[in-house]
């Protein structure tokens, strides 16, 4: 099951472990559970702290294995074979259940060992996934520190009847004690935040008691950490606040366009751009979503749970989001078959008719990579012509389960209350009605930037939201830097991004050097 290097690597990290860990497998007599039992045995072999045994509970999930500390009496689970994005999760679970100390903080950790129970959760994922390990990682960790919460990773695609009947159509979705909790990317943080209600209040408490900061970045995708690093770099006291670090790229599959890196995957990236950032001085507050931008003397950012951060400039690296259609029941069915993610969501769809709509680069990549998976792709695109590269084009014609209808207005979503049922479109030459019968549609028709906070700022925004900066990265207000898709850099890319985070980095730097009187005096009437 596992090779021989893996092994060895393993081995290594396993020497670290001082608990023992019981592996409890449940199997039936299909191919997966073969290769659940291969990969129990494995994992056995490199360690002498680890036993595996048949799981005496009758009533589980087939094929599955829980790892289990029989001192902490601590159980997590994991319903399917988890390889791919989840092998990583397995091999934390093993090691926190094992004693091995994690990277929460200490008062993470303190939260998650107070909490009460019980709090059992589910999460059900696609090994595609890439989102999904950092749910399931969350939900692990706090299994393995308290034995009043068990956590469940269910392979969506092994088991299909269990989706159907809790009507799962997007990953990860999270289910807490029978009820649908949350669903799509959420970590620690967050998680703790919902189940501790005082969390937020006491997080807010602590932010409005930061210094003032030389330098503010909004926003922790590849523009952000640039901007972040080069501030750092120059010695000035930086903070970071961002709903999640990495944004979008968290989100991205295959990154094959990184000058340097001839391959790499998006969280992959995320990790490396986290870690470098920590190698500096810099406040990383993350979870936190801005809500306003003004000025009395310095620069305020409130957050919406009400803390206000104070800074002498600025760099807005807020990113942007996949466009929506906007069109009726799109809302209604967001999750219930409306998706975004054809990695993550993709191999829910297994064996149905999905649709894609739009036909530029996204678009057809997700009706290639959709092809290998459902029944039959419609590709639906707006325009006469598709946007898409013509390899692209080329190798989606050549697929005979994949159709692409152009001049096509998507008009409806339409479902039976519970999913997706299909949609209806315009034919934009003929002016007729149309409908398509479908499980899923995936929408990939561009970005919006993530700006909707600026827009009662003194900022200038253009038509479409992006924030108008200059040569530097400078806005229409002085010590406000922008960079990345949020603005309007006419090519959003994350190579560019990066570039345009550490241009806005050293345009605050320069504005610091060149109005350190004035923001002294500033501070001084203050």
């Amino acid at each position: 099951m596992l090779d021989t290097n893996i092994k060895n690597q393993l081995t290594s990290h396993f020497a670290s472990i001082t608990s023992p860990v019981e592996l409890l497998i449940a199997l039936d007599d299909s191919n997966k559970s073969t290769e659940l039992k291969n990969l129990a045995n494995d994992l056995a072999s490199l360690s002498d702290k680890f036993s595996v045994r048949d799981n005496p509970n009758q009533d589980v999930r087939r094929p599955s294995m829980v790892v289990s500390s029989p001192i902490n009496n601590t159980q997590i689970t994991f319903a399917g074979v988890p390889m791919g994005h989840e092998f990583t999760s397995l091999i934390l679970a093993l090691l926190h259940t094992g004693g091995h100390p994690s990277k929460a903080s200490e008062t993470e950790i303190e939260q998650i060992k107070s909490l009460p129970g019980p709090l059992n959760f589910e999460v059900y994922i696609s090994l595609s996934c890439q989102t999904c390990p950092q749910v399931v990682q969350a939900l692990n960790l706090m299994a393995a520190h308290n034995e009043n919460i068990t956590a469940t990773m269910i392979d969506g695609a092994l088991f299909q009847d269990e989706v159907n009947e809790r009507n799962v159509l997007a990953v990860p979705a999270v289910y807490l004690n029978g009820e649908l909790f949350s669903q799509g990317a959420v970590n620690l943080t967050d998680i703790l935040n919902k189940v501790d209600t005082k969390a937020a209040a006491r997080q807010a408490e602590a932010l409005n008691d930061k210094e003032l900061f030389d330098v503010l970045v909004v926003g922790g995708g590849p523009a952000g950490a640039s901007a972040a690093i080069y501030s750092a770099r120059k010695g000035l006291n930086t903070g970071v606040v961002a709903e999640r670090f990495g944004g979008q790229v968290s989100d991205t599959l295959a990154i094959e366009n990184f000058i340097s890196v001839k391959a790499t995957e998006g969280p992959k990236l995320v990790a490396q751009l986290e870690e470098h950032v920590k190698e500096y001085d810099v406040d990383v507050m993350q979870n936190q979503r801005a809500a306003s931008l003004t000025k009395q003397g310095n620069y305020q950012i409130t957050l919406e749970n009400g803390a206000v951060l104070n800074a002498k400039s600025v760099v807005l690296a807020t990113g942007a989001r996949w466009r929506e259609m906007n069109v009726p029941g799109e809302k209604e069915y967001r999750g219930h078959g409306v998706a975004y993610c054809p990695h993550c969501d993709g191999p829910l769809f297994k064996g149905k008719a999905v649709a894609v709509i739009g036909g530029g680069n996204s678009g057809i990549e997700a009706a290639i990579d959709l092809a290998n998976i459902v029944e039959h792709v419609t590709v639906l695109e707006f325009a006469d012509t598709l946007r898409a590269d013509e390899v692209l084009i080329r190798k989606a014609n050549s697929l005979n389960n994949i159709t692409i209808i152009k001049n096509a207005q998507t008009t409806e979503v339409v479902g039976d209350g519970k999913r997706v049922t299909g949609l209806s479109y315009i034919d934009r030459i003929s002016g007729d009605e149309k409908s398509l019968e479908l499980a899923g549609i995936f929408v990939q028709i561009g970005l919006v930037p993530n700006t909707e906070w600026l827009k009662d700022s003194e900022l200038v925004l253009t038509r479409f939201g992006e924030i108008e900066i200059d040569s530097k990265g400078a806005t229409s207000l002085p010590g406000v830097y922008a960079a990345g898709d949020a603005t309007t850099t006419p090519f959003k890319q994350i190579i560019i991004a990066m570039g345009s985070g550490a241009t806005a980095s050293l345009g605050a730097f320069d504005y610091l050097i060149r109005h350190s009187d004035e923001i002294q005096n500033t501070e001084d009437a203050a």
